[in-house]
This record gives C-alpha cells, structure tokens and sequence, in this order.
C-alpha cells in the first residue's frame, strides 16, 4: 500500500470517527436539556441558551477535525 493511498485511508476513517464523535455529542445535548426543561420549565431559556453554545462548540470541534482529515487526504 503507498503513502498516498494510507493518507487517504486515514484521513477517511478519521472523517467517519469525528462525524460520529460530533453526532454523539449533539445527541446527548439535545437529551440532557430536553430533560432538564422538563423538570424546570421556567429556566428553560436559560437552559436552551447554554444548550445552543454547547452545540456550537462541538460542532465547530468537529468541522475542525473535518477539515484536519481532508489536509491530510490533499497532502
């Protein structure tokens, strides 16, 4: 196998792991807070602002590493 075609091979499966990491990582969000708003409905805009800056973080976390696996799939 050449150094081009290892490249690749990593830089997929290193896409596949952070799409999935970045999946789990909403999903359980989206979880806690539903949770949370149900047992305190009145904080539920506080609750819902932190949620969506959480998001954001993970979700900037994985694009970062997308971005990272597709450098070293072009290198």
């Amino acid at each position: 196998m050449t150094a081009a075609a290892m490249a690749m091979l990593a830089g997929g499966i290193g896409a596949a792991i952070s799409v999935i990491g970045g999946a789990l990582g909403i999903g359980m969000i989206g979880k806690s807070t539903a949770e949370s708003i149900a047992r305190q409905p009145e904080a539920s805009a506080d609750i819902r602002s932190v949620m969506i800056i959480t998001a954001g973080m993970v979700e900037g976390l994985a694009l970062l590493a997308l971005v990272i696996c597709f450098i070293i799939i072009l290198k």
